[in-house]
């Protein structure tokens, strides 16, 4: 393999200085066309591609990369499109700073990829903050690398980008209930990482990791207080329409409303409403939350909360710059908007089996 081209071997090519081939590479100052061009021929015909990353990095003391943390499989926390708009949104705040992003799990299964603890990484942005990302903050934390958490606690040291979920949770709840419906399910997002799928006998708060969860179970709660519980084991469609086949397989225990703690889950459980024969909104109302677009829903446009996924992502990546700048980075929490569909109606005539079941399911006043 021969030597790599060098900038300075472009700049004797294209006869020009060092500096001016230098910035035709960097874009921080502006040459003229034609200068532009006989460096980049010049570039061509070396094989030069551009300065050597490793160099870069041992100027300036970083790597040039922010780790982005998830708890879940990376392949399942991308089919959810809140994550993927977040991430539009940090890589559009970290890339002014020359930054890429480098996406881990919590825990490497394998053993042999890169983690949380090890990766040459500048700054970490959690994606939540369970019991076990919290596990490892520590030695994040003491490797003095800056750490933002998104949609997670993970102390007063540390800066969140988060949003209102319990009164945004609240907010649907109470449209449901002003549309008179008293038998409720509350469909939850998975109660801890890997948590499995199911009814929730009486759980206590503190027995719920995940703080999206806790949070918008909270705001509903405040509204049905003693609503059944079923959690899922992941935000997905196909989630939902699990959940939906196990709550609504009971006639006789029907709820009249599902109040959904995602767009996704929402989804699934109208197409398992569908299949056992019901009319949404006519038979059973079903509330989202994030406000997300999702292919195929149409006749359906859900009522739900819409989140600034986005901006979320872009607050995360101002803070992990200010951060890196010395200056101090400010917790942010967004308003979500509510957005009425056409999923949502006023609660069916309950007689014969309905009314039964709506007195099983009834929360107390």
């Amino acid at each position: 393999m021969g030597t790599r081209a060098t900038i300075a071997d472009v700049a004797r090519k294209a006869g020009v200085s060092p500096s001016t081939a230098s910035v035709v590479f960097s874009g921080k100052t502006p040459v003229s066309d034609a200068t532009r061009r006989k460096v980049e021929d010049a570039a061509a015909e070396l094989g030069y591609t551009g300065p050597d990353p490793r160099a870069a990095s041992l100027r300036t003391g970083r790597s040039g990369i922010v780790g982005v943390v998830f708890e879940e499989h990376l392949g399942a926390a991308f089919l959810d499109p809140v994550k993927t708009l977040m991430m539009d949104g940090l890589a559009d705040a970290v890339s002014p700073l020359g930054a890429g992003l480098l996406l881990l799990r919590d825990h490497e299964p394998s053993g042999r990829g890169a983690t949380l603890t090890t990766a040459p990484i500048d700054a970490a942005v959690l994606v939540g903050c369970s019991g076990r990302l919290r596990e490892s903050l520590d030695a994040v934390l003491g490797r003095g690398i800056p750490v933002v958490v998104m949609e997670g606690d993970a102390g007063a040291d540390v800066p969140r980008i988060d949003l209102d979920n319990v009164e945004a949770q609240r907010q649907a709840a109470s449209h449901v209930r002003t549309l008179g419906h008293s038998a409720v399910v509350i469909l939850t997002l998975p109660h801890r990482a890997d948590g499995p799928a199911g009814w929730v006998e009486g759980a206590a708060d503190d027995e719920i990791t995940v703080d999206v969860t806790r949070d918008r179970l909270r705001g509903a709660r405040e509204i049905y207080p003693s609503a059944p519980v079923y959690a899922a084991a992941a935000s997905s469609i196909d989630e939902g329409v699990a959940a939906g086949r196990a709550i609504l397989a009971d006639p006789a225990a029907r709820p009249t409303a599902v109040i959904a703690q995602s767009d996704l889950l929402a989804v699934g459980v109208i197409r398992a409403a569908e299949e056992a024969g019901l009319r949404v909104p006519e038979d059973l109302s079903v509330t989202g939350f994030d406000g997300i677009e999702i292919d195929g829903l149409a006749p359906y446009e859900l009522t739900t909360l819409v989140q600034p996924a986005a901006d979320k992502g872009r607050a995360a990546g101002v803070a992990v710059a200010a951060m890196l700048e010395g200056r101090e980075a400010a917790s942010i929490r967004f308003t979500c908007v509510f957005r009425e569909g056409n999923t949502t109606a006023a609660a069916p005539v309950e007689t014969g089996l309905a009314a039964s079941g709506a007195a099983r399911l009834s929360p107390t006043p």
